[in-house]
Formats: structure tokens, C-alpha cells, sequence
């Protein structure tokens, strides 16, 4: 049998030679004294070799205890070739890894793929309620009973969507750390029955007749409230967009529309609204093609015509109150509703609801034709920017041009509905609270 010794001292001779360890085993040493460590073996009645590894990077010790695998493998009727071969590829260092570690790893490896709050709010939630428990134990330290007890600390503070969420992130990681190698359950996939169900979908509340809609409007237009954020209120419900989306709403964004004459009709006012903008899937985000359009009706046009008077200057048209650089804040329209009375009853997000039911209910009850009211069913879909059931990306995008003469018909239809009783722009522009920027 071969020594630490023997193997050390082996040098270069004029050809290759081989020294025996035993059962199988033997040290290879070429003809410029380069050793290593070999296993030959019978497999399916053929005569096989399998190199262990390289001396000195590889000990004597360790090349028996790799031949010892490899016989085991043998004796389960397994070519121990593959697993020697899969260990060089992927390694054996995942095992060791914790669990904060791998949950990083699978973070940076889906970041990519996410647009970047959510990148964020991923790993801000680990870092928040699991990685204090749970980070520097390895994978296979962590079971049900475990793991059950970190999600019910957060469901215990009234967090029970984030609990759920972050089960289905910790399934995600061990599903990342068996693909790389580390054969362990899933502990994450066993324990969602156990989790406390979520609670009942809250609709946003939303006015539905349009009398209460005319109301909420003058009592808006009325309010002492800063005339952008009116204007603003006035655009949103003119459009029935997502909030976001008016508050990000930039002057480079709107086309078709004569700045120079305030008394022309621009009908081919366009709102375009960025991909990037949308609820889209990352690799649809920075596509054009996948751009939300807006057909403006009259009454958006001469809103955002009276805003300019204030905003022109800024990047975005419903600007901060305190600074033209940054957009609305979120909650300015929502704290306008709630001051005029509105709280619980109307809130920026529910003039969707309140355009979709309206629209429908009127398409249903004038148009009588079938086929016309399945079509105005599917544009006021397209007009909130919905993916229709069963539509792919590529359709949507070619309906949303081809319906345009309909949706600005049926945006029109809407802005002459809603805004009767309404104040001039005028009268909004020259109220007390008008305040200017420099």
C-alpha cells in the first residue's frame, strides 16, 4: 500500500508508471513527475478509470476516502464517473453556505427580472423578518416547526399578507439551493395550510351614479385646496387612469395638442403613457411598442390647458406643491377627497370602478345591438389599460391602436356626462389659493 512518504517521493522516470494503493486505487506519475490519484474499476463487464485528483492538491487520505464513494457507488449499481464528474462541475460548497447567504444569491439572481422597488421590497422583507432568525443557519437546520414559528412572529403584528409573501420567497430559495446542488426538502411548500388565510379583498371605495359623481366634482372645484391638486383631481376623473399614472404624467407625453390657440379643438389630443409606467412585466417595460394611449376628450384638454398657465415650466404637469421637480404626492388627491367628506366613500383609485360601471351600465342599456355592446365592453377594458381574459401581449397592443375613433368617442361621452355643473378652468385658476412659482 502506498505511505504519505512513498507518494511524496515518487519522482519522474523515462515513462509513466503507476504505484499500487489497493482495491482499485494506484498513483499515476507521468513522465514530468506530475501525480495523480486513480481509480480502476469494472463497470456493466467493461474495465473503467476515473481520475480522483491531483497530488499534492489532493491527499493520500482524501483520494481513499473518494475511492471508498466511488465503491459505494459501485455497489448500488452506479458509474461513479458521473458523480465524480457532476462534483467538478457544480462543486461542493453549497452545503455549507447559510441561509441568508443562498436567499442573497437568489436575490441577485432574480433582480434582473424585477423592476427595481420590487427588487427592493423583496430583500428589505428578508432583512426585516427572516434573516435575524434565520440567516446564519444552514438550510438544512431549518424544518416546519421552525420556520412556522418566524411567519407567525409577523403574522402576529397584523402583517399576514407579508407573511404569505414571504413563505412563497423562502420556497423560491430552496428551490434555488436544490438546482445548485444541495439536496434538502422544501420546508416553505409544506406550511402554507398553516398560515393564517388572507383577508377579505377591500374594493376601492368608488361613487357609481354619475349625480354623486357631478357632486364630488363641484365640491372638488370649490374647495381651497391648491389649483394644481384640483386640476389634477379633474384630470383623473376626466381619464379614469391610474393615479400613479396622472401624477407621473409628463408634458413630453402629450401630443395633438395646439398650446398656441386656446380655442382649438385639438382632436387628436394623445395622453401616451411609458411602458415603463405600467404594470408590465420587466422585459415588456423599456418596449414602446407595449406604451399606454390615452384618446383626450375636450374637457382633458382644456384641464391640462389651464394647468399649464401654472406647471408649463416643470418636467411634470400635476407637480409637488413645493417643487416642480418632483411629482404629486401620492396622497394629495386622497386628502382632497377626505376633506370635502368624501372619506370612505371615494377614493383617487375608485374612479376605474366608477367609468367601468357607468360606461357598461350605459352600453348594456342604449346600444341593444349585441355585437356593438360586446365591443364597447372590451374598449372600456382597453381604455383602463386591462388585459382582456385570454389575450396576449401582441393583441393587446394592436387593439388598443385600432379601437382609437371609439375610445375617444366613448372618453367624450363620459367627459360631457360628468362635468356638467362644473366651474370654468378659469374660475379654478383665479380662486385664493392660486400660488406661483418663480
Amino acid at each position: 500500500m502506498l505511505t504519505d512518504k512513498g507518494v511524496k517521493a515518487a519522482a519522474a522516470k523515462e515513462k509513466p508508471y503507476k504505484i499500487t494503493d489497493g482495491n482499485g486505487l494506484f498513483l499515476h506519475v507521468s513522465k514530468k513527475g506530475h501525480k495523480t490519484f486513480r481509480f480502476k474499476f469494472r463497470f456493466e463487464k467493461k474495465e473503467q478509470l476515473l481520475i480522483i485528483g491531483a497530488y499534492p492538491e489532493m491527499s493520500l487520505a482524501d483520494a481513499r476516502e473518494r475511492r471508498n464513494d466511488a465503491r459505494k457507488l459501485l455497489r448500488e449499481g452506479r458509474d461513479p464517473r458521473h458523480s465524480f464528474n457532476r462534483l467538478k462541475l457544480v462543486g461542493n460548497t453549497a452545503g455549507t453556505k447559510s441561509f441568508e447567504t443562498l436567499a442573497r444569491e437568489w436575490h441577485d439572481n432574480r433582480r434582473p427580472h424585477w423592476k427595481p422597488v420590487h427588487a427592493k421590497d423583496v430583500i428589505t422583507s428578508l432583512e426585516r423578518d427572516i434573516f435575524p432568525n434565520l440567516g446564519p443557519m444552514p438550510l438544512a437546520e431549518i424544518d416546519e416547526q421552525l420556520l412556522l414559528k418566524v411567519l407567525q412572529k409577523v403574522e402576529n403584528r397584523g402583517a399576514i399578507e407579508t407573511a404569505r409573501r414571504l413563505r412563497q420567497r423562502i420556497s423560491s430559495v430552496f428551490v434555488y439551493a436544490r438546482a445548485h446542488g444541495i439536496r434538502i426538502g422544501n420546508p416553505a411548500a409544506l406550511i402554507g395550510e398553516l398560515l393564517k388565510p388572507r383577508p377579505p379583498s377591500r374594493k376601492h371605495p368608488a361613487i357609481l351614479t354619475v349625480d354623486g359623481i357631478r357632486c364630488l366634482l363641484s365640491d372638488c372645484d370649490r374647495a381651497g385646496a391648491f389649483p394644481v391638486t384640483r386640476l389634477g383631481a379633474r384630470y383623473l376623473a376626466l381619464t379614469s387612469q391610474r393615479p400613479g399614472m396622472v401624477r407621473h404624467l409628463e408634458w413630453n407625453d402629450l401630443s395633438g395638442i395646439d398650446w398656441g390657440d386656446p380655442s382649438a379643438d385639438s382632436p387628436e389630443a394623445l395622453w401616451t403613457v411609458p411602458a415603463a409606467k405600467l404594470k408590465l412585466e420587466l422585459k415588456l417595460a423599456n418596449d414602446e411598442t407595449y406604451n399606454h394611449i390615452v384618446p383626450l376628450a375636450p374637457h382633458a384638454v382644456e384641464t391640462l390647458r389651464a394647468v399649464r398657465w401654472l406647471t408649463g415650466r416643470d418636467r411634470y404637469v400635476f407637480p409637488n406643491s413645493l417643487s416642480g421637480l418632483k411629482p404629486m404626492t401620492e396622497n394629495a388627491i386622497g386628502y382632497l377627497y377626505n376633506r370635502e367628506g368624501y372619506k370612505g366613500k371615494h377614493v383617487p383609485h375608485g374612479w376605474r370602478s366608477s367609468f367601468s360601471t357607468i360606461m357598461n351600465e350605459i352600453a348594456e342599456r342604449e346600444l341593444g345591438q349585441d355585437r356593438r355592446l360586446l365591443a364597447d365592453r372590451f374598449i372600456i377594458d382597453l381604455m383602463l389599460a386591462h388585459t382582456p381574459t385570454g389575450m396576449s401581449a401582441k393583441e393587446l397592443v394592436y387593439n388598443r391602436a385600432s379601437y382609437i375613433p371609439r375610445r375617444r368617442e366613448l372618453a367624450g361621452i363620459w367627459a360631457d356626462m360628468i362635468m356638467q355643473g362644473a366651474l370654468d378652468t378659469q374660475q379654478i385658476l383665479n380662486s385664493p389659493r392660486r400660488k406661483q412659482r418663480v
